[in-house]
C-alpha cells in the first residue's frame, strides 16, 4: 500500500520534471510596434496537437511553459491582420522575440463564434449558449452539461469533483454559501457565461500573500442591472391531491441585490436543502457552518430507498427565504447583507425489515410506520468590507428549531413470541441556537493583524416517550464484569417509558494572527484560545422513580464538561505563478475536566499536540496541475463519550459509558495527492486522486445485542482503522456533436478492529464504484440525458464474508416532434443483489410539455410512476448482519403545471 503511494508520488515528480521547460519573448510588427492579444501555441512538430498556448499581453509579451519529450516541438503566433508564423524550435527553456509582417485578413461571411470555454490565468470561462438545449431553462440545466462540472438536485456545485468555495452573481456573493436557490431559479437566458476562478483567495487583502486550492464560480450576467427569477404552479391527481408551487424571483443591480423564494409542495421534492450552506468560503472570513440540533434521542425510523426523493418522499413543505445585500455608504467597499429562512415540513415513511442477527442467531421482523415534522426559522445579518486596504466581516444568526416526531413500531423476535411487541413512539425536539463570527485584518504597513472572535451558545431541549413501556428494557441487572452493561431479558411493566433530556453549549473561539510578508512568502503566527462547556442533564422519568434509592442514580445523568485548549501556530505560505503552498503549524494545549459526582466520574486530562497541515500546488505546461496535502489531528473526549447514567437513546439502544474508562482518545493521520488536467482548448478535464488516512483509538464500541435491544458500551482496547482510497474522473464535451461525456471510478479499502459481544476482531471492507454519464444535443429532434452507476463491495470478518452489487441507472429522453411541443420519457432503476438474492426496480415518467416562446411560459402535462410501483425492495449482508426491506413509496399520479420566467 505504502509503496503504491510512493510509486504515485515518483510519478508525479517525474512530470513535473519535464514540465520545467519555459519559453518567454515578444511580438511585434514590422513597425516595431507591439502586437497584444496574438495566439502563441507550442505543437508536436507536424501535427496540429496543442501541447500549451498563451496569448499575448498589452506590451506584446508571451510566456508559455509546456511538456514535450520530443526534442523539438512547432511554436506558432498568430495575430488578426498579421501573417501566421510556424518555428520549429527545440524542446528548451528559451527567449524567443517574433516579428509578424502585415497581412489582411479576409473574411467571406460575418459569422460571430465564441470559443466554448476559454482560459485566461486562473478563470476558465464556459459560453453557456454553447452547451444549452431546447428544453433548458434554468443555470443548473445547463451548468450539468459542461465539462468539470456536476450539479446535485439541491444545487451544489462540484468542479472537478471538489465543493467550491464561492458563489458570486456579477462579482457578488448575495447568498453567502446557500446558492441552490439561485442556481435551480435563475433563467438561462440571463446568463452570459460561467467563469470558474480556480485558485480562489476570496479576501482581497490576501491576494497573491496568503493561497487558495479551492476554486469559486461567478455568474456573468447579460445587464448589469437584471430583473428576473422563476416561478411555477402545479396541480395533481392521486390520493391525495398533489400541488407544486415555485416562485422565486430575484434582483442583480450594481449596488443592491435580492432574492425571495416561496416554494411549497407535496410531491416529494426537498426544496429546503437548497437554502443550506455549500459553500464556506474560507478561514480566514471567518467561521460558519448549517445550524443543526444535537440529536441524542429519537423514535424508530422507516428505512429510505437510495432513489431520487421524488420516488419516495411522502412530504407537505413549506419552504420561505429572503435574501438581501446592499451597499449603504457611498464607499462600495462596505456591504450589508440580510439573510432569513423558515422551513414548515411533515413527512410519512413505512418500511418492513427482515434482520438476521448472525453472531446471536436469531432473526427481527420490524414493521415502522412514521410521521416526522419539521419547524425551523433562521435570521442571519452580515457587515462586511471586503477591500485591499483591509477586511471586515461579522456574522451573527439565530437558529430555532421546533420539531416533532412519531413512530408506530411493530416488532417480532424469532426467540421468543412473547417478545412481540407493539409501540407507539413520540419525540419532542426544541433547540434554540445562537452565534456570532468577527474576522478583521487591519494593515499595519508592511504587516497585517487578523483578529477573529467566534461565540455560540445552543439549548437542546428533547422528550422521548414510548408506550407501553414493556417495549423497552428493563436493565434491573446492568453491570457486567468490569461493570460492562450487558443485556438481560427482562421488561419493565410500564403505561409509558418517557426519556428527558436537556444540554447546554457554549463554545467560544478568539485568536490573533499578525501577517509578514517578503517577497513570494507569508508568514502567519497565530495565538488563540478555544473553549467549550457542555452542561448535560437526562433521566428515564418512570425507571427512575420505581427503582430503590441505591439505583436511580444509575437512570440519570447531570454532567458537567468543558474543553479549553490555548494554542500558538505559524502559517507558511508561497505563492508563485507556478507554485503554491499553505502549511499550518500548531501547537495545543487540551485541558479537560468531567464531573458527574453522583455517578462517580471525576476525569482530568492535559496534553499538548502537535497538529500540522497544508497543501503544496504546482501548476505547469498551462493544463496541469499537481498538489500534496495532508494533515495530522488528535480528537480528545466529548461529553457523548463520558455520561455514566443509562440513556434510551432510542427505544431499542440503550447506553452508559463505564467511569472507570480512560478519556477517549483518537490520533487521526492523512495524506493525499491530486493531478488535475483542464484543456479548455479541446474541452477535456480529468483528475486522479489517491488517500491514504490511518485513525487509532484507545477505546472501542462493543453491541451486545438481543431481543430487539441493544446496549452500547466501550471496551479499553486499542483499535485501528486504515483507509486507502484511490479515484479517477474524466470528462469532455465534444462540440461537432454536442456531446458531453464523463466518467468516474472509485476504489476504497478499509481495515477496521470491531468488537461485538465481548469479542474484538479484524474487519477487512472493499468497496468499488463506476459512474457513467452522457448528456447529447446532436439531433434537433433530440436530447438524451443518461447516468449510469454501479457498484460492487466485499466485506470479510472472522463473524462471516459477505458481497453485495448494485446498479442504478437514470435515463431523460427527450423528443421534439413538433415545434415548441416535447415528450420526455424518464426510466429510473435500482438493482440489489446477494448471493441467490435479486431485487430490480424500475421507474417510468412521461412528460408532455408546450413552450410558449414569445412568452417564455411552459406547459406541462407529467404522469408519474407509469407502473404504480408500489414498494421499493433491496437486500444488504455484512459482516454481522443480512436483512431484506421493503419501503413504501410514491404511487402513480397525474399533474400538471404552468412554468414562467418573471421577466
Amino acid at each position: 500500500m505504502k509503496t503504491k503511494f510512493f510509486f504515485f508520488l515518483l510519478l508525479c515528480c517525474s512530470v513535473i520534471t519535464f514540465a520545467q521547460k519555459t519559453i518567454t519573448g515578444k511580438v511585434k510588427n514590422s513597425e516595431g510596434d507591439a502586437v497584444p492579444s496574438a495566439s502563441v501555441t507550442i505543437e508536436e512538430k507536424g501535427k496540429d496537437a496543442i501541447i500549451a498556448y498563451a496569448i499575448t499581453n498589452s506590451k506584446g509579451e508571451y510566456k508559455v511553459t509546456f511538456t514535450s519529450a520530443d526534442s523539438n516541438v512547432d511554436l506558432k503566433i498568430k495575430a488578426f491582420n498579421h501573417k501566421p508564423v510556424t518555428q520549429s524550435v527545440q524542446n528548451t527553456t528559451q527567449n524567443l522575440d517574433f516579428t509578424l509582417s502585415a497581412e489582411a485578413t479576409e473574411i467571406e461571411e460575418i459569422q460571430l463564434k465564441t470559443r466554448l470555454i476559454t482560459k485566461r490565468g486562473d478563470t476558465i470561462s464556459y459560453d453557456i449558449q454553447s452547451f444549452d438545449t431546447k428544453n433548458d431553462r434554468t443555470l443548473a440545466d445547463v451548468l450539468k452539461r459542461m465539462p468539470g462540472i456536476e450539479v446535485n438536485k439541491d444545487g451544489s456545485i462540484l468542479y472537478q469533483g471538489q465543493p467550491l468555495s464561492k458563489f458570486y452573481v456579477n462579482g457578488k456573493d448575495l447568498m453567502e454559501g446557500g446558492y441552490g436557490v439561485v442556481n435551480n431559479a435563475l433563467p438561462k437566458d440571463a446568463v452570459q457565461k460561467v467563469e470558474v476562478l480556480e485558485n480562489h483567495q476570496p479576501v482581497k487583502i490576501l491576494q497573491d500573500k496568503v493561497p487558495s486550492d479551492q476554486a469559486a464560480i461567478n455568474i456573468k450576467l447579460k445587464k448589469q442591472v437584471t430583473m428576473t427569477g422563476r416561478g411555477e404552479v402545479g396541480v395533481g391527481i392521486s390520493d391525495p391531491a398533489i400541488w407544486n408551487v415555485k416562485l422565486t424571483p430575484m434582483f442583480f443591480g450594481q449596488k443592491n441585490q435580492w432574492v425571495v423564494n416561496y416554494k411549497t409542495n407535496n410531491t416529494g421534492e426537498t426544496v429546503e436543502n437548497e437554502g443550506n450552506m455549500f459553500a464556506m468560503g474560507n478561514r480566514w472570513e471567518g467561521r460558519r457552518s448549517n445550524a443543526s440540533q444535537n440529536s441524542w434521542l429519537g423514535v424508530e425510523r422507516a428505512s429510505v430507498p437510495n432513489l431520487p426523493e421524488k420516488r419516495y418522499l411522502m412530504n407537505n413543505i413549506h419552504f420561505l427565504s429572503a435574501n438581501l445585500l446592499t451597499t449603504p455608504f457611498k464607499n462600495k467597499e462596505w456591504e450589508l447583507k440580510a439573510n432569513a429562512s423558515y422551513v414548515n415540513n411533515a413527512v410519512e415513511r413505512e418500511s418492513y425489515e427482515e434482520t438476521f442477527f448472525k453472531k446471536e442467531n436469531f432473526t427481527e421482523v420490524s414493521v415502522r410506520d412514521n410521521n416526522l415534522y419539521t419547524n425551523k426559522a433562521k435570521g442571519e445579518l452580515i457587515f462586511t468590507k471586503n477591500a485591499k486596504q483591509g477586511f471586515f466581516k461579522n456574522v451573527t444568526s439565530f437558529n430555532q428549531f421546533w420539531n416533532e416526531d412519531r413512530a408506530a413500531i411493530s416488532l417480532q423476535n424469532s426467540l421468543d413470541n412473547a417478545l412481540n411487541k407493539d409501540s407507539r413512539q413520540s419525540l419532542s425536539s426544541p433547540t434554540s441556537s445562537f452565534q456570532n463570527s468577527l474576522s478583521t485584518i487591519i494593515p499595519l504597513k508592511s504587516k497585517m493583524l487578523n483578529v477573529m472572535s467566534y461565540i455560540s451558545y445552543q439549548d437542546d431541549n428533547q422528550l422521548l416517550r414510548v408506550a407501553p413501556g414493556n417495549y423497552v428494557f428493563y436493565p434491573e441487572e446492568i453491570s457486567g464484569p468490569g461493570n460492562i452493561p450487558v443485556v438481560q431479558n427482562l421488561f419493565g411493566d410500564f403505561a409509558t417509558v418517557t426519556q428527558d433530556f436537556g444540554m447546554k453549549t457554549l463554545e467560544a473561539n478568539h485568536s490573533a494572527t499578525m501577517g509578514f510578508t517578503k517577497k513570494f512568502w507569508t508568514f502567519t503566527p497565530e495565538i488563540g484560545f478555544n473553549y467549550t462547556s457542555n452542561n448535560l442533564d437526562s433521566e428515564i422519568l418512570e425507571l427512575a422513580n420505581s427503582a430503590s434509592s441505591q439505583r436511580r442514580e444509575e437512570f440519570t445523568n447531570d454532567l458537567r464538561f468543558s474543553r479549553a485548549v490555548p494554542y500558538v501556530g505559524l502559517g507558511v505560505n508561497y505563492k508563485s505563478e507556478a507554485w503554491t503552498v499553505g502549511i499550518q503549524l500548531p501547537v495545543n494545549y487540551n485541558m479537560i475536566r468531567a464531573e458527574d459526582a453522583a455517578r462517580m466520574v471525576d476525569k482530568s486530562f492535559n496534553r499538548t499536540t502537535f497538529e500540522p497541515s497544508g497543501f503544496v500546488q504546482y501548476s505547469f505546461a498551462s493544463f496541469w496541475k499537481a498538489a500534496v496535502s495532508g494533515n495530522w489531528n488528535y480528537n480528545f473526549a466529548a461529553i457523548d463519550d463520558l455520561y455514566a447514567g443509562i440513556l434510551m437513546s432510542r427505544p431499542t439502544s440503550f447506553s452508559a459509558m463505564n467511569a472507570a474508562n480512560p478519556l477517549s482518545e483518537t490520533e487521526s493521520k492523512r495524506v493525499g495527492s491530486r493531478l488535475e488536467y483542464r484543456n479548455p482548448l479541446n474541452n477535456l478535464f480529468f483528475n486522479v486522486n489517491y488517500s491514504l488516512s490511518q485513525t487509532d483509538r484507545n477505546l472501542i464500541a462493543d453491541v451486545n445485542r438481543g431481543f430487539g435491544l441493544g446496549i452500547i458500551s466501550y471496551i479499553e482496547q486499542d483499535n485501528r482503522t486504515v483507509t486507502n482510497s484511490q479515484s479517477a474522473e474524466i470528462g469532455k464535451y465534444f462540440p461537432k456533436f454536442k456531446s458531453n461525456l464523463s466518467l468516474s471510478f472509485r476504489n476504497s479499502a478499509s481495515t477496521s478492529d470491531n468488537a461485538r459481544g465481548g469479542q474484538i476482531f479484524e474487519n477487512k471492507n472493499s468497496t468499488q464504484n463506476l459512474t457513467f454519464k452522457l448528456n447529447n444535443a446532436y439531433f434537433s429532434w433530440m436530447t438524451l440525458d443518461y447516468n449510469f452507476t454501479t457498484g460492487w463491495g466485499k466485506n470479510r470478518s472472522s463473524i462471516g464474508d459477505s458481497e453485495t452489487d448494485s446498479f442504478n441507472h437514470n435515463l431523460a429522453l427527450t423528443l421534439y416532434p413538433v415545434e415548441n411541443h416535447s415528450v420526455t420519457l424518464n426510466w429510473d432503476q435500482l438493482n440489489y443483489s446477494s448471493g441467490a438474492q435479486n431485487f430490480k426496480n424500475g421507474f417510468y415518467d412521461l412528460t408532455y410539455q408546450y413552450a410558449w416562446t414569445a412568452k417564455k411560459i411552459d406547459f406541462e402535462l407529467k404522469w408519474l410512476n407509469i407502473a404504480n410501483k408500489k414498494v421499493f425492495e433491496r437486500v444488504f449482508d455484512d459482516a454481522f448482519t443480512y436483512s431484506f426491506e421493503q419501503i413504501r413509496i410514491r404511487p402513480s399520479q397525474v399533474m400538471v403545471a404552468v412554468k414562467f420566467n418573471f421577466k
